[in-house]
């Protein structure tokens, strides 16, 4: 059953009711794709592995047999080592073994939820190193793009890196930092940080460009056109400038941002952004497709 958000103008005053609200203007009232029915107070649902039918595991099997083959020289090594470890190419995983794994390498666990959650409910999940997983699978019209989160891309696309020490610590900052900036009308500019580094990012090797992004990493077409396209704008990563830049939702990308390295991610998104903030509520937010007289486009890999 999907939650309806076309009826809730008289909910109760609750933190669901609102978020709920806040959803159908988002959506045009439409509905949420989850069962939000059994959810306790953290989002958080049983994952019902007996439920998933053959054919959804079959779909699994395409979408992560399509991915597997797009990974080697477009996904960071990272990636690819964690991923082959998981073992999850046979159907749609069972996130307590995950949780088993992902426990004794970083003490992470993941934790079901029906879809989208609200932002205070996310960041507390993971500050507390728990990532939140989507039960649902999308339709297999979906196969090439989905609207939503799905099981697919919060799985695939996120819980490899979570196997790495480095961006482990990093998420878990990020989700202190999202709580702070909750208090510091933050949200905006650290909702663009998260879009451009943990869902669209690009890292340097020595082996040249390559993708650590899930939202990169779980798509059949923008994980090559990241790296290949020159359409694109490649720019070194500069947190205050990411954090003054628009982004596009329905479209790949106009702007990628490079880091050299997992640990410069974390070292540099270590400060308190305070001051950063307060500035950034002085400043224009910069058009996505932005290039400044003083960056230099890193160009095709």
């Amino acid at each position: 059953m999907n939650a309806d958000l076309t009826d809730l103008t008289h909910a109760p005053d609750t933190e669901q009711a609102r978020f709920l609200k806040s959803l159908a203007e988002k959506s045009d009232g439409g509905s949420l794709r989850g069962d939000y029915t059994h959810a306790d107070a953290d989002y958080v649902v049983r994952q019902d592995c007996a439920a998933y039918t053959p054919a959804q595991h079959a779909l699994w099997r395409d979408l992560y047999a399509r991915q597997a083959a797009l990974l080697p020289g477009r996904a960071c090594d990272a990636f690819i080592a964690n991923l082959a470890q998981m073992e999850a190419a046979d159907g749609i995983p069972d996130f307590a073994r995950t949780s088993a794994l992902l426990s004794a390498a970083t003490g992470w666990t993941l934790v079901a939820v029906p879809g989208l959650v609200p932002d205070k409910t996310f960041f507390e999940h993971l500050a507390a190193r728990r990532f939140p997983v989507t039960v649902w699978l999308r339709e297999p019209h979906e196969f090439d793009y989905i609207v939503e989160p799905d099981v697919f891309h919060d799985f695939f696309g996120h819980v490899p890196l979570l196997f790495d020490p480095v961006f482990a610590d990093h998420l878990q900052q990020y989700g202190k930092g999202g709580l702070k900036a909750m208090r510091l009308n933050g949200l905006t500019y650290l909702a663009r940080l998260y879009w451009y580094t943990i869902e669209f990012g690009l890292i340097e090797t020595a082996e040249g460009l390559r993708a650590y992004g899930a939202g990169l990493l779980s798509s059949g077409g923008e994980i090559e056109q990241c790296l290949r396209s020159a359409i694109p704008r490649r720019i070194a990563f500069n947190a205050g400038r990411v954090m003054r830049t628009l982004y596009k939702i329905d479209s790949y990308q106009e702007s990628y941002f490079v880091i050299r390295s997992f640990e410069q991610l974390f070292a540099d998104t270590a400060p308190d952004f305070t001051p950063l903030y307060a500035r950034l509520q002085t400043q224009a937010a910069l058009p996505a497709n932005t290039l400044l007289d003083t960056e230099v486009d890193r160009g095709p890999a």
